[in-house]
């Protein structure tokens, strides 16, 4: 039975949206895994999708698929590039991953007008202020 299957906890890996001036003095968003693992986590799937409404009107972006072959313990990859115009979307990160021969799986969810300049923190693994996912 489905309820029968046992699900490892996914622990001290997460995502974080992060914001950075580029070199034209621009905002640049993007978003990251953090493994903060002694250990590797291998062959990532991370599937990125934005839904809501606006102004009364359901709005859903395209689901993107990302590969991650290796992201080394103690270490961050990035995911993609994010544009301001969905933060006021729920943005859904589905991240699948295995140590060994188990396979870890979790939901992040930014949640609508959560990724603003007044809930930026320092995320000293990136080097960079954002939203770190809890």
């Amino acid at each position: 039975m489905k309820e029968d299957i046992q699900r490892p906890k996914v622990e001290n890996v997460t995502l974080a949206i992060a914001k950075k001036v580029n070199e034209m003095n621009v905002d640049e968003w993007s978003v990251h895994l953090i493994n903060n693992n002694n250990f590797d986590i291998e062959n990532t799937l991370i599937t990125s999708t934005g839904y809501g409404n606006k102004d009364g009107e359901e709005q859903k972006t395209s689901t993107l698929r990302h590969f991650l072959e290796t992201v080394a313990g103690k270490s961050t990859a990035l995911v993609e590039p994010i544009n301001p115009d969905v933060f006021h979307l729920n943005n859904e990160y589905w991240v699948s991953y295995y140590i060994g021969s188990k396979i870890y799986d979790k939901k992040f969810i930014f949640v609508p007008d959560s990724i603003t300049e007044d809930n930026l923190v320092f995320i000293k693994e990136l080097g960079l202020k954002g939203v770190l996912h809890s």
